[in-house]
């Protein structure tokens, strides 16, 4: 493992041992080898009572939606495979997004302020060859996990809620009435399981049945001090062009304890791709260049690494009723973010009003909680985007044509401004922003894509396109006609404005090239 190894052994915390871990999953989903096995059988139990309403299964980020059901009177249950606590590497989010815990009563203003650890501007968008664009107050706030978390759980147990640490849930029977998890010590009886068990769910593995995901974000990182003072970041970089059939691109951010920086890649599980291990190696050869400071300067806080799959076929509706996948599990993350925190924010209104309704309404069942998982055709089309900067195993392309196609288009969205630019930056595409942008792009940069993109890709992306031309009609005219608010038309409502990116609400920012 060359410099990986020497820097990372006597690391406190044993990150080597996790790197080899993540390789060696990595590994054996690039093979196909993807465990799918059973979790959730169906069953014909009666329930004469319940221990709860909701059990949420994955208490990281579960514990948000959890608490925001517990804030409305419903009695839920966390099981948690560890300590219910958040990790110490902050998450980046944007203020604006915050709001909703504040507005669910999750948590006040004040202890919102407590939660945050940095807040910096401005941030760089920049790519080889091309300008810098300098945007602010987009992803510029460092969230503290293990403030925020703290703060969440302590009110959700002073509110009823109820915790149960290091219990992995190990069975799940779902009957019509019902639902019955197990774990190694318990057994719980409840009228719905929302499964927060993120990328790597089984039960989302057992549906999908071994599918090999359509795309990956590999992602490798630190957090680290020695930096020179530095109180910017950068959104997305790239200062290289195509290596090893990807293009790199960094992340940095301000951190309460040094400065964080990512490297990623978009690629797929093609069994050839490189390890974890090989991109580390490859971070340790670059962070030089791009942070302009010597490798040995740097006192190293902790290291980040991981893989984050996604699906053509998403968000994931479950074949069962009494049971929802939420955040992570669920697929509703564009493929082109790592999802998480992020895009769990984005939803919590939403879900905590359908869930509400639906525990109130008895809509349990499949066809009442798949519409709780609607299609969202701002979230296709860019898989098209995903493709475009990705490289195939085996493919020919001039080195900087990821590079000249994203300095081209972020050319365009500079100049038509922040109403377009802001949501974009936030993963929320919308048809206005969309329809504006393309036509403006250079159609020579475009074409050298075609052939790799592929006919079929191009014409599922324009179904997605003029799908979501149709839900931003939608949602406008929902807001202007008496449509009613049984669960059916609310659940309607509300995939016409998520599937079309209206829910999004950014504060107004400044740019400048």
């Amino acid at each position: 493992m060359g410099q990986v190894e020497t820097i990372l052994r006597d690391m406190p915390g044993d990150p080597l041992t996790g790197l080899k871990a993540a390789d060696q999953r990595w590994r054996a989903w690039r093979q196909g080898e993807i465990p799918h096995d059973p979790m959730v059988q169906t069953g014909t139990d009666e329930f004469p009572g319940y221990d709860c309403d909701v059990l949420v299964c994955g208490g990281t980020l579960g514990l948000l939606l959890g608490a925001a059901l517990q804030r409305r009177g419903w009695q839920v249950i966390i099981l948690e495979r560890g300590m219910l606590q958040g990790r110490v590497q902050e998450w980046n989010i944007s203020r604006g997004e915050l709001e909703i815990l504040v507005d669910l009563e999750l948590l006040s203003e004040a202890e919102l302020r407590e939660a945050i650890a940095t807040e910096f501007n401005p941030l760089r968008i920049q790519f080889h060859g091309g300008d810098p664009l300098w945007v602010k107050n987009i992803l510029n706030i460092g969230v503290s996990p293990r403030r925020l978390l703290a703060k969440v759980k302590e009110k959700f147990l002073t509110w009823g809620g109820k915790i149960f640490e290091n219990q992995s849930c190990t069975k799940i029977t779902i009957s019509p009435g019902g639902a019955i998890a197990k774990t190694a010590k318990f057994t719980f009886r409840t009228r719905l399981i929302l499964d927060a068990m993120g990328h790597f769910s089984p039960i989302a593995q057992q549906v999908r049945q071994g599918q090999k995901p359509d795309g990956i974000c590999l992602v490798v990182g630190s957090c680290a001090q020695g930096f020179a003072n530095n109180n910017k970041g950068d959104l997305i970089y790239s200062c290289t062009p195509i290596r090893n059939q990807c293009q790199y691109f960094w992340e940095a951010f301000p951190a309460q304890d040094g400065r964080t920086t990512y490297l990623f890649t978009y690629l797929d599980a093609h069994p050839q791709r490189f390890d974890l291990a090989f991109l580390l190696e490859e971070y340790f050869k670059l962070l030089p260049d791009y942070q302009q400071v010597d490798l040995e300067a740097l006192d190293f806080q902790r290291f980040l690494f991981g893989f984050f799959p996604s699906y053509r076929r998403s968000p994931l509706r479950y074949p069962w009723g009494r049971i929802l996948p939420i955040g992570d599990s669920s697929g509703a993350q564009s493929p082109v973010s790592f999802g998480g925190f992020g895009s769990m924010l984005r939803h919590l209104g939403r879900l905590t009003t359908g869930l509400d309704d639906a525990l109130k309404q008895d809509c349990c069942d499949r066809q009442g909680l798949a519409l709780l998982q609607p299609y969202q055709p701002n979230i296709s089309v860019t898989w098209l985007f995903q493709k475009a900067m990705s490289v195939g195993i085996n493919q020919t392309c001039p080195p900087n044509q990821i590079n000249d196609l994203l300095n081209a288009v972020f050319g365009v969205m500079a100049q038509l401004g922040e109403e377009t630019l802001n949501p974009f930056l936030q993963d929320v595409v919308q048809f206005k922003g969309l329809t504006r942008t393309l036509p403006r792009v250079d159609f020579k940069t475009v074409l050298p894509l075609l052939p790799h993109l592929g006919v079929g890709a191009l014409a599922d992306w324009l179904r997605h396109y003029l799908t979501l031309g149709l839900y931003t009609s939608g949602y406008g005219l929902s807001q202007r006609l008496p449509l009613g608010d049984s669960y059916r038309i609310k659940r309607q409502v509300e995939a016409w404005q998520y599937g079309s990116g209206q829910d999004f609400h950014g504060v107004p920012t400044q740019a400048n090239s």
